[in-house]
């Protein structure tokens, strides 16, 4: 839907205003409006990037990142020494950086948090990020010194990423796995105030924090209160924030982009660069999907161009490979659309087709049941549904609300799903998904492959760039042989002030645009 029906606005737009804009603090309140909703607040146990864009305000990470996604930049460490083996990390803290609550951080925080994460009791996710850890330690209150296993040539990029965000262990004890729902206590420039699911996080400003990473040029938190708001329906977000009912959203339609960047009472920022990938993915043990020939056949059924321009209207790329980085893959042959050929595959592959415009084998029905997301994904799946049918492939959508569908994306109920996912690298997009040890999340294909494991550890452990690319590059192309996924398109990330905000740089991380949220400034 492009526009809103004039009889339906006062209605959405009052919808939008009950938020705490409207209340005695209203001058120094931003609202900011999403999405999606993360099924909690604990850094190591939450892939969401719903999580991402609080807890980057609400927390720390011991360094930050820079706009080109690459450079890591000092942010409660001071400075940071590796040894020539680069085995060895030594951190020195800033002495100033406290908790929301009061509580000073020292090095023995930095230590717990990730003790904390990597304890197989928390089942914490994506431990890769840390990686090959041997010890952390804190030979005093302001320096740690982090020992790896082997070299690891990511890990000062990856400990910008959310799930390095340093915790308060002690408020972790006390709330269990109400950690992160009922409270978080942080470092961040805002504080965890609320959180209402399915509707609203509140956070407040985190008073004498001036320690944010050195991209900034004034470290400090402009407002009072940021209030994130869910308002699932695309073109409420776009009203909202073209009337003045809300200040910032980086989920407003592509179709608008131009039109919004013309209207000079607001300001469009675009993240550049920016790595992000919508896809689905294949559970590879179900029996409908186990022949890589099926695979194969419904990748070449997707007419991904006509699909992105109506989508994303030419604002995102069509994907002719699984991820938006320069490593080679091999040919990617089935990444094009090709019918004919996947008619011919699935014929070759015994899979008949029936009067009833469906194909069946041995009495089964080509018949896929997809979980996802609600929200922007149901139109991008009626456009797979319509090309899988002209195959012959019926694909049975069922899609559930942001914070129910991260239990069901980690159960083996389905055979396939929808997810779309941020990377700084390829080694980062593949330990996200292809590690053995990540079966059931987020490695939802069950792909398990040992030279995979091989191939990403020596790409991860190699100090040659070029060499690491090269090893990379041999995981990649057998997942694309393969046909683990349907690449879709790589998305772009445009960030929309509005008329009372100046205006704020997009950053790229993990899709937030925000990031700590400190150019966030009322005009």
């Amino acid at each position: 839907m492009k526009s809103l029906p004039q009889t339906l606005a006062p209605l959405v737009l009052g919808c939008v205003a009950m938020l705490p804009l409207a209340n005695a603090w209203a001058e120094t309140t931003v609202t900011i409006l999403r999405e999606l909703e993360s099924e909690r607040y604990d850094p190591p146990r939450t892939t969401a990037r719903g999580a991402a864009e609080v807890l980057f305000m609400a927390g720390d990470t011991l360094v930050g990142l820079d706009y080109d996604m690459k450079t890591p930049v000092p942010a409660v460490v001071k400075s940071w020494t590796v040894s020539p083996d680069g085995l060895t990390y030594t951190f020195q803290l800033r002495q100033d950086v406290t908790f929301c609550s009061g509580k000073k951080m020292t090095a023995k925080d930095v230590v717990a948090t990730y003790d904390h994460w990597l304890d197989p009791e928390t089942k914490g996710l994506e431990k890769w990020r840390a990686g090959p850890v041997d010890s952390i330690t804190a030979p005093d209150d302001y320096t740690v010194v982090y020992k790896l296993k082997q070299p690891y040539n990511e890990l000062l990029t990856q400990m910008a990423h959310y799930m390095h965000t340093i915790i308060n262990i002690d408020q972790v004890k006390a709330l269990g796995k109400d950690f992160g729902v009922k409270a978080f206590d942080g470092t961040g420039p805002y504080c965890f105030v609320s959180w209402t699911p399915r509707d609203q996080v509140v956070l407040k400003r985190h008073e004498g924090y001036d320690w944010g990473p050195a991209i900034y040029k004034d470290p400090r938190p402009k407002v009072d209160r940021i209030v994130w708001k869910i308002v699932p329906e695309e073109s409420t977000r776009l009203t909202a924030v073209q009337g003045g009912q809300a200040d910032l959203s980086r989920y407003l339609p592509q179709w608008s982009i131009k039109d919004l960047k013309a209207d000079k009472r607001l300001s469009v920022s675009k993240a550049d660069p920016f790595y992000w990938t919508f896809f689905l993915g294949f559970k590879l043990d179900k029996p409908v999907l186990a022949d890589v020939n099926v695979r194969r056949a419904l990748n070449l059924a997707i007419n991904r161009k006509a699909l992105t321009e109506a989508i994303t209207f030419g604002e995102a790329t069509p994907a002719t490979s699984m991820l938006a980085t320069s490593t080679p893959a091999g040919k990617n042959e089935y990444f094009r659309y090709d019918p004919a050929e996947a008619n011919r595959l699935l014929d070759a592959a015994g899979w008949k087709m029936s009067s009833d415009g469906y194909r069946y084998k041995d009495g089964q029905k080509l018949s896929i049941l997809h979980y996802g997301i609600a929200g922007y994904w149901k139109d991008i799946l009626e456009a797979v549904q319509g090309d899988m049918k002209k195959v012959g492939a019926e694909l049975r959508v069922q899609l559930f609300d942001s914070t129910a569908a991260w239990g069901k994306l980690a159960t083996q109920e389905f055979d396939e799903f929808s997810m779309s996912f941020g990377y700084m690298s390829t080694g980062e997009a593949l330990n996200s998904y292809f590690l053995s040890s990540s079966i059931p999340v987020p490695n939802r294909m069950n792909w398990r492959d040992a030279d995979t494991d091989r191939w990403l550890a020596e790409g991860a452990a190699s100090l040659d760039p070029a060499k690491a690319d090269a090893t990379l590059s041999q995981a990649l192309t057998k997942l694309s042989e393969a046909a683990v996924w349907i690449p879709l398109y790589h998305d772009s990330l445009y960030l929309v002030a509005g008329q009372r905000l100046k205006p704020v740089r997009a950053h790229g991380i993990f899709g937030t645009g925000t990031y700590k949220g400190l150019d966030i400034e009322l005009k």
